[in-house]
């Protein structure tokens, strides 16, 4: 980058820093009014924490994280950010934070629509785009990012220009996001004739299905594609084979489960569909380093609600351990 654009750079992060940190005044993770935007602070470091991450871009403009995707490490900070294409199972960390520096920064969902019309309309540059890998990427945060993600902010001190304007925003984003290096990793994702729309279906049904038994060959010919060609580009694209990502929701539900509901171990088990207490409790260990009924006592003391009523739910974050929903199996 030139030295203009490093100034720019250096002015659009500082900005975005003022603005998330003036509405988000403590540690966490903070809704807006702006449709699919969110807001996050955290004042210490912190070990990786599990999540389930939506097709996004995430900011950071102060401080660093760390994403772990099938252990694989991206790290991220206010030079480079990160974009996922896919719900991908991941673990978060804050590399780098302090109360009087903290780590702030944003996320938001992209549009997968949006990204679609926009490659349909013809009006990007033809591009001959390398095959990628997974579904997450590291960026380079440069001035044309960070110019409509400071515009998009700065709305959150002008309310009612919100609903106008927010929309234009926002689809400026992903134009942008289509010209940068994570423009192949994007564009794979959006064509409905490629295979990582197709994966992405997957996704959806086994996040809906997450309970119910799976037979990957029936997976794969719900979403049209052989059953070694849809193995092959899902462990691609996500780092973990059908079966494993399945797998991860049970066993984060059932967390949420035990930690949120007071679910006892067996029930939460059954519920997420393991009809083996003891089959449950041991790929619980292998995911969370230990035992259900120790680790849920572990984090409610670490949430200060180790004596509290089980008729008092706890608030648990739900980034790590996201809530599903469970449907019947249905064909297509």
């Amino acid at each position: 980058m030139t030295r203009r654009q490093d100034i720019a750079v250096d002015s659009h992060q500082a900005a975005l820093a003022r603005i998330i940190q003036s509405h988000a005044s403590g540690t966490g993770d903070f809704s807006t009014p702006i449709a699919g935007v969110g807001l996050f602070r955290r004042n210490n470091p912190a070990p990786p924490v599990s999540c389930l991450v939506p097709p996004s871009i995430v900011l950071v403009a102060q401080g660093a994280k760390t994403m772990w995707v099938a252990g694989e490490a991206y790290p991220y900070d206010s030079s480079r950010f990160l974009v996922t294409s896919l719900e991908l199972p991941a673990n978060s960390e804050v590399t780098q934070a302090s109360p009087h520096h903290p780590c702030l920064g944003l996320t938001l969902k992209l549009d997968q629509r949006i990204l679609a019309e926009l490659i349909a309309q013809g009006s990007l540059p033809p591009r001959r785009d390398r095959a990628v890998g997974t579904g997450v990427g590291i960026g380079v945060a440069s001035d044309a990012i960070l110019s409509p993600f400071r515009r998009l902010l700065e709305l959150l001190d002008e309310p009612e220009a919100i609903p106008v304007l927010a929309p234009m925003i926002q689809r400026e984003v992903h134009y942008r996001l289509l010209l940068s290096d994570q423009a192949a990793r994007l564009r794979q994702i959006a064509s409905v004739d490629g295979h990582g729309h197709r994966i992405s279906k997957a996704i959806d049904w086994l996040k809906v299905n997450y309970a119910s038994p799976v037979r990957v060959d029936e997976l794969a010919t719900r979403v049209q594609m052989s059953a070694p060609t849809f193995h092959q580009h899902f462990r691609q694209l996500t780092g973990m084979s059908p079966l494993q990502y399945q797998k991860w929701l049970r066993l984060t539900e059932a967390k949420r489960l035990m930690l949120s509901e007071y679910m006892d171990v067996s029930t939460a088990g059954f519920k997420v569909g393991y009809e083996s207490p003891s089959q449950f409790s041991r790929e619980y260990s292998r995911l969370f380093g230990f035992p259900p009924k120790r680790d849920i006592a572990v984090l409610r003391v670490q949430t200060g609600d180790a004596g509290k009523s089980a008729n008092r739910p706890v608030q648990y974050h739900t980034e790590t351990s996201p809530r599903l929903k469970k449907a019947p199996l249905r064909p297509s």
